[in-house]
């Protein structure tokens, strides 16, 4: 099962933990399954009335930033890493 990595504004949230394993072959997917496990933890990933990610939220699966968002595939080894927008300036 995909390994995620979670920001640490939700490891409070989800027990604790740095990284869960939850099944999944999209990112979509692996976000309703960490729901089903830590429920309201979608809502600190996704905007549901847009149906996307947050604002200001990436996604990298096992390396590559994804373009594709929830759409994206993972698979049964992959490495699922939220990372919030570094601001600055």
């Amino acid at each position: 099962m995909p390994e995620v990595w979670l920001p640490p504004r939700m490891q409070a949230h989800c027990g604790g933990n740095q990284q869960v394993v939850v099944p999944g072959t999209t990112v979509r997917q692996v976000i309703n399954n960490l729901e089903r496990e830590y429920p309201g933890s979608r809502d600190l990933l996704m905007d549901v009335e847009e149906d996307d990610l947050l604002p200001g939220l990436a996604v990298v699966v096992d390396g590559e930033t994804s373009l594709l968002g929830l759409l994206e595939r993972v698979q049964e080894n992959s490495e699922v890493h939220f990372l919030p927008a570094i601001g600055g300036g």
